[in-house]
Parts: structure tokens; sequence; C-alpha cells
């Protein structure tokens, strides 16, 4: 049974290879079960009369239907892709249970489970050819660029380390391609430098990709895939840093592509690595998030006991230097009406977290509770020493907020009795200096407000502005920007979230907005127009995606497929490309772009390097990086 755990607690968080919400009602109705997560094309609709179903009920579902305390649920199962789920049985973690299975049944317990015709076997894969003769090497005198999630977490990239600047932008050209492998989705944000782009993917894979050719100069397998941002540090031995969805944190050698050290960040088999570690003067600050929401819509699932923490991590041995528990109390087993659950629980961190050197301190946010009642550290902004992780201070946005997955089934004892309303801070705080040697820590929430705190007073509210209606995916989802006094605000609202509530279209403002970050004062709003059309169900006019400013203006990946560019004065328009299409690519593969939610452009060295496609919760599958130039 120990083994058949060990499996459970990985590929739990392989899952959601496949996942996107299928279309509704605006801004109103509710899931029917958790099949409807997974969209793309042809996947089985009868289930049931698979081959796999009798082998999946004798060797997997006495595990995986709840008869393992610890064990990942069906419901996450399902939305693993079947190469995972091949490969765990055939001489994975759960090689052991597959020697029992022939090849042919291997395949049919994946097509099982994931709804995937696989009658003529796993789809085969092309992966970048490896470099040759000058592109294979490294250029130690082209330096890393240390902004973005895991750096600067206001995400201005001067023309000195990225090489381009607003009146750049017109210019921009496609260089090339690459289709990340059978993936529905491209969330791992590229980190540039050396010339070469590092970036992970859906598989796993983490790639550095010479900048000119699009050929590999390494690759290097992760556990599982790599959601995270690669962060790169320079240093007598450089090093590239990031997470994967089994929450196992890695050190690889960023010149060589082997790996320096590994560590599980937690022994929960729904924890996972959503926001990037942030680096600092030889430590690695990582936030720990988990996915535990997802197998609560199984109404006997006794929810929930993982809760959020951030650790301070030796970024050269990989040994923990502090833990800090956004929930100090550990959940309590609670009985009522005949059923169990634990509380407090939730209050996941998967914000990047954001360094203040001259403080001495960290700025970090939680997410929502998923278990009643919740407590007065969900939704919440916490200041922790850098030294010791003590909470310095801790500032809640909304109380009362606890949500899961069963929130979007009809009558699900396991949803909350506060049933959300699940606004999270996604967005990592901005750390802004306006003069007079005074800073504004200006802070994204879900709910379409932008908060300024003063850093100098235990967090207290300097300005409130309320930017767009907010949903349960944005508001503010994963990122704002900032060049000087101006603040980049990217609003998603997006109107069907099917989560039963309905919401005013007329309110949502999906788009860029600008604030002055000394008062608030909005300076200027470019809404989105809805330019989907039909056909198009999982396609939506807002900014899920973190944006990126260069001077002079700011770039964001939108929902519908859209890569634009604002200028910062004036919020016009000045580039803009489609890449929810088909591309030629490196690998000679299909490559599609779709929605953009996630990881935002990365800029260096001239280049602008960008995911497209985002699988999941209602938007457009794709599985491509793009990586753009000036005309040359």
């Amino acid at each position: 049974m120990a083994k058949n755990v060990i499996f459970c607690a990985v590929s739990a968080v392989l899952a959601l290879v496949a996942c996107g919400q299928s279309s509704g009602p605006e801004g109103g109705g509710t899931l029917s079960s958790t099949d409807e997560f997974a969209t793309g094309d042809g996947l089985i609709a009868d289930r049931d009369s698979l081959p796999g179903a009798k082998l999946y009920a004798d060797n997997c579902a006495s595990c995986h239907n709840g008869g393992v305390a610890r064990a990942p649920h069906f419901q996450w199962l399902e939305m693993m892709s079947p190469a995972s789920i091949y490969a765990a049985l055939d001489g994975g973690v759960m090689a052991e249970q597959g020697a029992m299975l022939s090849d042919e049944g291997k395949l049919h317990v994946a097509e099982y489970i994931t709804r995937v015709d696989l009658s003529d076997g796993l789809p085969a894969a092309n992966y970048a050819a490896a470099c040759e003769g000058g592109a294979a090497n490294f250029d130690r005198a082209r330096k890393p660029v240390d902004i973005g999630w895991g750096h600067d977490t206001r995400r201005f990239v001067p023309a000195s380390k990225g090489g381009l600047t607003g009146g750049d932008l017109g210019e921009l050209e496609l260089q090339w391609a690459y289709a990340f492998p059978n993936a529905t989705k491209a969330r791992s944000q590229p980190a540039i430098g050396f010339g070469a782009a590092f970036v992970g993917s859906d598989d796993g894979t983490v790639y550095a990709f010479d900048l000119e050719t699009g050929c590999a100069r390494w690759t290097f397998k992760a556990g599982a895939e790599v959601r995270t941002a690669i962060v790169l540090v320079d240093g007598p031995t450089p090093m590239v840093y990031f997470g994967d969805l089994t929450s196992k944190l890695y050190a690889v050698e960023a010149l060589t592509g082997k790996m320096a050290w590994s560590r599980r960040m937690d022994d929960h088999p729904s924890a996972t690595l959503t926001g990037t570690p942030a680096y600092h003067d030889g430590t690695l600050y990582v936030p720990v998030s988990s996915l535990e929401v997802i197998p609560a819509a199984d109404p006997n699932y006794e929810c929930c006991t993982f809760r959020g923490h951030l650790d301070a991590i030796d970024a050269a041995t990989g040994k923990v230097k502090w833990q800090h528990w956004a929930i100090e109390e550990e959940p309590k087993r609670i009985e009522k009406n005949g059923r169990v659950s634990y509380a407090p629980s939730g209050a996941p961190m998967w914000v990047t977290p954001t360094i203040d050197a001259k403080r001495g301190v960290l700025y970090a946010g939680t997410g929502e509770n998923y278990s009643s009642p919740a407590d007065g550290n969900s939704d919440s902004i916490f200041a922790l020493d850098l030294q010791s992780g003590r909470r310095v201070w801790q500032r809640q946005t909304i109380a009362g907020d606890a949500w899961n997955v069963a929130c979007m089934m009809e009558d699900n004892p396991n949803c909350p009795e506060e049933r959300g309303p699940d606004f999270d801070h996604s967005s990592s705080p901005l750390l802004i200096d306006v003069g007079g040697g005074r800073q504004v820590l200006a802070v994204g929430h879900k709910n379409g407000e932008v908060y300024g705190l003063d850093p100098d007073a235990k967090g207290k509210l300097l300005w409130q502005t309320k930017v767009g209606r907010g949903s349960i995916q944005g508001g503010v989802h994963w990122g704002m920007a900032a060049q000087g006094t101006t603040i980049y605000v990217p609003i998603n609202d997006m109107n069907n979230t099917r989560n039963g509530d309905v919401l005013d279209p007329d309110a949502a403002r999906p788009g860029m907005h600008a604030l002055d970050a000394r008062t608030g004062r909005r300076l200027w709003s470019q809404v989105q127009t809805n330019v989907c059309g039909e056909g198009r169900p999982n396609c939506d006019p807002g900014i899920s995606s973190a944006v990126t400013a260069v001077p002079g203006a700011v770039v964001a990946g939108h929902m519908d497929g859209w890569i634009r560019a604002y200028d910062r004065k004036t919020g016009k328009r000045l580039w803009e490309f489609n890449s929810a299409r088909k591309f030629d690519t490196v690998n000679d593969m299909a490559g599609r772009g779709g929605s953009m939610s996630g990881p935002g452009a990365a800029v260096g060295d001239g280049y602008l390097v960008i995911n497209s496609g985002y699988g999941l919760y209602s938007h457009e599958a794709g599985n491509v990086l793009l990586v753009f130039a000036r005309k040359r």
C-alpha cells in the first residue's frame, strides 16, 4: 500500500494536463462533473464502454476511488496526459502494479482515464534538434535578464537589459516557433541569458534553446509539468531554478543541464509549485500551493487538509532554512451531520514573493480557504522577515472566503458554507518608488481592485481603486507591471466562470489599464472588444496572463490569443500579433497558439519570447513557444 500512496502523491499533481471547462450560459451554469474540465478534439464520450474500464476497476479503483485516504482521486487522474499515465505504469512509479498488465492493457487504462483514443498507440513526439557548431555554445558575455518572476516582480525590463523599447515593438517579426510535443498548454515563463532561452513545458522537459535558431543546447527531464518560470542566476556556476507540479524544486546548471539538487517541498499528495521561487542573496523563497480543490468535487472526499506555506531554501544545497505556514494551526477533524471534514485548510501561496531588501522582508499573498470555517489567513498579504520567516505584519483583504470545486456542482456537500467568492491574491505585489524616499506596495486582487499599501506602516491602506468587475479567474489574475509610477493593470473579467453565479457582462472591463502609483488615480483604460466570433466557445477578450513592461510600453498576451502592446502615456495600441493559429515549427510538429494565461513575455537581448496556449478552465488549448525580434 505504501508504494500505491507514493504513486498517488506523484501522479495527482500531474493532473490537469488536458483540462479546460466547456462553455456554458453567459455568466452562470455549473458543472455536471469534472469531465467537463477536459476539452479538445476527439475525446471519447462513452468511457464506460472502453476495454480499460474493467482494468481500472480491478487494478486502480481501490486506491484512486477513495480507498486510500491520501491517494489522488479519479477526478484528477482523468485529466492527466495519456503519456504520463502510461509512463507511470511502464517502468515509472507504478511499475509494480503495471507489471500485472500487458503493454496493450497499460494503453487501455490510460485511454479509459483520459478519454483519448489510443487505438494506434501513444502519439509520436518530435523534440528539438541538438545544437551543433557555434549554436551549441553559451556566451557568458550576454548576461541574464534578472527581471520578472523570481527576481524583480515589477516586470519592467530597461533597454540596457532587454534591448527593446516601445518604439521597437512595431518592427517585431516572428523568428521561429517551437511546438511542445502533445501539449495543450504552455505555461512556464522563459528566462533569457547567455544567448539562450530557458523554458519548461507540459511534459516536464526543460529546454535551453539557442535564441537565434531554436535548436536545443540541452534538455532536462523533470518529473512532471514545469509551470513555474525559470529563474536564471549568474555566478561562478550559473544556475536555473524551477519547480514542477509534484511540488519538487530543482537546481540545474545553466550551461550543462546537469542537476545539482532537488527536493520535494511538501509531502501532501496535492501539493504543487505554482508560484515561481524568488532568488535573493543565495536563498530561494519558495511559495507552496496545492490542487486539493479538485478532489473536493467528489462528495465522498474528506475535505481538506492542505495548508499553504513559504519556505526559505539554501540555493547552493537545497536545505531548508526556515518554513512559514500561512495557517499556523493544523487541520482538525470535524464530524457534522454524519460527514467528516477538516479545517482550517487552504490559504495556498501561489504568488511569487516580492523581495524588499531595504526593510529585510518579503511580501507574499494567499488564496482562499478550502473548507469551512474560513479563517483570518486567506486572501491576505504577508510581510515575512527574510532571515527568520517571522510574520512581521499581515493584511487580509477579504474575510470569509472559502471555496473549492464542489461549489461548481449542484448541491455538492463539500462546498463550504461561504461558497467563495474565491478572490485570491494571485498577483505579485509591486514595490514602487513614488518620490521623497517613499514607496508604495501595489497589490492586485481577483476582485478587480488594486490596493496601495504603506510598507512602512504594516500595510496601511493608502488608496484603493476599482479597475475591473472581478471573477474567480480575475479581475487581476497573474500579474501587473510598473514603469516608474505607472502601474499597468491587466483585467480578465471573464463572464462565464461556470461557478453558478451570474455576472454582469456590462460591468466587465477586460483589457489593459494604467494607474498612478502615488494616488491610485486611473490614467487610461483600453477595454478590449470581443473579437472571438462564432466557433470559439473558449475564447475570451481579457488579460489573464502576467504583463511585461519595456521603456514606453507594456506587452500583454490576451485570452483571445492576441499579443498586444500598449503605449505608456496614452494606452494606444502599438503592435499586435495573432497567435491563435497554426505555425510552422523548428521541430516539424503541429504547432498552434491559443489562450494566453499565467506566464507573460520574457524580453532580453533584443528578443521577445512568449508562450501561447492554455487548455484549462474554459480557455483555448495551444502548444507553442514564439520568439520575436526586430526585422533583420
